[in-house]
């Protein structure tokens, strides 16, 4: 028969066994409620659906153990201020674009997209597979900050004009909303870049304070209304891969359980792909829309000289950008490496593919299409 002792040790494992289960069920069953400021405003087509999406996900994954509530720039009145909410603890979590905080960051610019980089896809592999999560932390770990690919538009057009671009003298003194990476090279062009906020760009246009701009491509152009003030819409070659970002404070992100991390992760990928999926649909929609109710819209391409000038322009930041900053030649170098060595499969593969069946006609009597 044991011992009072004994007995006594066995209620006391069984007490401390048992109080240890209630607390882990009850951390099991914490609701973690974070909040994420956006860039964009409220109602932002695609853009602004992307976090709300993400934050149901992880919602609905986490059996409502993640909260996270979203808030537009209309109501934290900083849309380029993302960045600082994030890494000052005001928010939890951000939804912006890293290329908007280059004054601030200089390295950030190589992760949304570069001018004549790599397509939407070939970014993909190198930010999952090519090494290229980790250079984008090493950017954002000083500041505390974590950053994940946040989804992504896909090829953008080259922007809204008011007057045709014949030549490299058109260039010389406009005014245009262009940010990035691109922007710089426009300004070694002569233009006069600028960036301007989402919700400000048509006003912008209209009372002539800028000559040009570029968004994104038709499905949010389009309801932006540039087309009414400026009929020349360019074809692109600045943003081949427009990828957004999810910011995640890294005190925050070490709170969270593994589990939740888990979660987390997986709902800002899955977001992210399926923004790239929408944008391709309602890009696709919308080029329709625009074909046959805004026939007025003159869609162009830049002179060949402009591009030849442009791709010069933007060797030369690069190159200048290289010498000034050991972990931007590191970066640059290592796009400049994958991009040679993924581009040889895209040509054999989608390139071939798309010179060899020719171009999908519309079929005049149902207005179907079918490849010839």
């Amino acid at each position: 028969m044991p011992s009072y002792r004994t007995l006594v040790i066995l209620a006391l494992v069984v007490l401390t066994v048992g109080s240890a289960q209630l607390v882990a069920a009850e951390a099991d069953d914490r609701v973690y409620r974070l909040r994420l400021a956006e860039t964009w405003g409220t109602g932002t087509p695609i853009l602004g659906e992307t976090s709300r999406n993400m934050a149901e996900m992880a919602r609905r994954m986490s059996n409502g153990r993640l909260d996270i509530r979203v808030d537009s720039a209309n109501k934290h009145k900083a849309p380029f201020g993302i960045l600082d909410l994030v890494r000052g603890g005001q928010y939890d979590m951000g939804h912006t674009a890293s290329y908007y905080y280059k004054g601030q960051v200089p390295n950030s610019i190589f992760f949304t997209t570069m001018p004549f980089g790599m397509t939407t896809p070939e970014q993909y592999a190198w930010f999952y597979y090519g090494g290229g999560l980790e250079l984008m932390q090493r950017v954002y770990e000083p500041l505390g900050v974590i950053s994940l690919p946040g989804g992504n538009t896909g090829n953008q057009m080259g922007g809204w004009f008011r007057e045709e671009i014949k030549s490299q003298e058109d260039l010389k003194g406009l005014k245009m909303r262009a940010p990035g990476f691109a922007g710089e090279v426009m300004a070694r062009l002569g233009i006069a870049v600028t960036n301007i906020a989402p919700g400000e760009l048509y006003t912008a246009l209209e009372r002539g304070t800028i000559d040009a701009l570029e968004w994104v491509g038709p499905a949010l152009d389009l309801p932006m209304g540039f087309h009414k003030v400026a009929r020349f819409y360019y074809t692109g070659w600045h943003e081949p891969a427009a990828e957004l970002q999810f910011l995640i404070n890294a005190r925050v992100w070490k709170k969270l359980p593994e589990d939740l991390q888990e979660i987390l992760r997986v709902a800002i990928r899955a977001a992210a792909h399926d923004m790239y999926a929408q944008s391709m649909h309602m890009n696709a929609e919308s080029w329709a829309t625009m074909k046959t109710e805004h026939p007025e819209i003159e869609i162009r391409r830049f002179p060949e000289p402009i591009i030849e000038a442009l791709k010069a322009a933007n060797e030369d930041l690069l190159d200048e950008m290289a010498k000034s900053d050991p972990l931007a030649a590191e970066i640059i170098e290592a796009q400049a490496q994958y991009l040679r060595r993924i581009r040889n499969w895209t040509e054999i593969s989608d390139s071939a593919y798309l010179d060899t069946v020719a171009p999908v006609k519309e079929s005049p009597a149902t207005g179907t299409s079918s490849a010839p």
